[in-house]
């Protein structure tokens, strides 16, 4: 399937300017996925909006609509789900009116695909409005297995002279003091932690989005990948971060907070990151609290009692990093769209902070760049109103038009926070896309 995907998103026939390719990299059963890969081709219809009316006009929308549903939730929605008063002003050049967004995804946006594929352990299953499924998998089984372009480990860079140097928006020293506000802000009692994050951005950049998501998933492979496009903008995601499952009457959230750096060629010094990790209290601390506000944010919709943590500071591995994960589920409660859940979760904790609605301004003012995309989610709608959202971070965010290429990373600030240690943490998350990218 993937192969077809392939060469159908670079020269098939179907308007395919819209599209969403997700793919768990064979992670094990325990990460509960339902499938290995879906990928959504072509838009029959679709739903774009902004920030204010957002969610009643999605809630409208998909509700005369009982079909696959794919699509994303931007971080501007917090405008809609979490409004707050600015308490200061914002630093010169800072606050919401003086940052632009170069990269353009819409707050929320979700389309019904033409053509829908899904692979799972034991079976592929195709769906097309406007093809025979026949042909399909007949041009499935008729593809190579790599196209001849990428056959030579060296043509894996994707455009790679063609990328100028990554610029930060802040210095290392310009992070440092914006920790120590975030720091004073927790000292007198306005939040208890802050998830702070900055952006590294090229322009003008020649990507190849195909070739360079390609070039992700082999560096990074994670288990909530997209490669998701729409018109000129890109995402190319290597998230390992679940949002929120909803199966049945259930709700899965995995919240990870808490991050080390792995060593692949050094088999004690991994195992003792991974041990250091569990028991570190800064990242038990820093879990639990995001644990309580998804307890809180899922008591809104769920059955009262059903509320509980089926797994607290487990630790997980993957590609560069080990993460600490809990995961939280709940039962809802009858009479809840699927849309409603997600207004009343939106965003996720783990890319916020607690208290919610405080951060969210401390966010706006403090970060240099609209995150758009970034700490949203994406995902899929199943027709009986079931989905799955990842949360997108560890990500490649790509203007075709406008030539603009860029990635941001974050860590969770408390009061314990040492700004080197969090610097550091940002470059460490960013490696698996500097190493798809061929950068150091």
């Amino acid at each position: 399937m993937l192969t077809w995907a392939t060469s159908h998103l670079a020269g098939g026939s179907a308007d395919v300017s819209i599209f969403c390719f997700l793919d768990n990299h064979g992670y094990p059963s325990g990460i509960n996925q339902s499938f290995e890969c879906l990928l959504a081709v072509g838009a029959r219809d679709s739903c774009e909006a902004i920030a204010g009316q957002a969610f009643p006009r999605l809630k409208e929308w998909a509700g005369d609509r009982r079909d696959w549903l794919f699509g994303h939730f931007g971080y501007g929605l917090t405008a809609e789900t979490e409004p707050y008063l600015a308490a200061e002003t914002p630093f010169p050049g800072q606050g919401t009116g003086a940052k632009s967004d170069p990269i353009g995804f819409p707050d929320l946006f979700f389309f019904i695909p033409e053509t829908i594929i899904e692979l799972s352990l034991t079976a592929i299953r195709i769906g097309s409005f406007g093809s025979d499924q026949e042909t399909i998998w007949r041009h499935i089984l008729a593809t190579p297995l790599l196209p001849d372009a990428w056959s030579d480990p060296a043509s894996n860079r994707p455009g790679r002279a063609l990328i100028p140097p990554f610029i930060p928006r802040f210095t290392p020293s310009e992070y440092r003091e914006r920790v120590a506000d975030l720091q004073r802000h927790i000292l007198r009692g306005d939040c208890y932690e802050v998830n702070f994050c900055q952006e590294f951005f090229a322009q003008p950049a020649d990507l190849d989005p195909l070739s360079g998501w390609w070039s992700l998933s082999q560096s990074s492979p994670n288990p909530f990948s997209c490669f998701y496009g729409l018109q000129d903008r890109y995402l190319l995601c290597a998230s390992p971060e679940r949002y929120l499952k909803k199966e049945g009457d259930q709700l899965f959230s995995q919240p990870i907070k808490g991050t080390a750096a792995r060593y692949a060629d050094r088999p004690a010094a991994d195992a003792d990151a991974a041990r250091d990790l569990f028991n570190s209290a800064k990242d038990r601390s820093e879990n639990v609290m995001i644990v309580d506000l998804v307890r809180n944010d899922l008591s809104k919709i769920c059955i009262p009692g059903s509320v509980r943590v089926e797994e607290l500071y487990g630790i997980y591995p993957f590609p560069q990093v080990f993460q600490m994960i809990s995961t939280v589920r709940g039962t809802l409660q009858p009479g809840f769209d699927w849309t409603d859940v997600i207004r009343e979760t939106f965003p996720m904790g783990s890319m916020t902070g607690a208290p919610k609605r405080r951060v969210v301004g401390l966010i706006d003012k403090y970060e240099r760049s609209r995150r758009g995309i970034f700490s949203g989610a994406v995902g899929y709608v199943t027709p009986e109103g079931d989905f799955d959202f990842n949360v997108v971070i560890r990500s490649l965010l790509y203007n075709r038009a406008n030539r603009y290429l860029s990635y941001q990373v974050g860590s969770g600030i408390t009061f314990y926070s040492d700004p080197e240690a969090e610097y550091e943490e940002c470059l460490i998350k960013a490696r698996g896309i500097l190493k798809a990218l061929g950068s150091a």
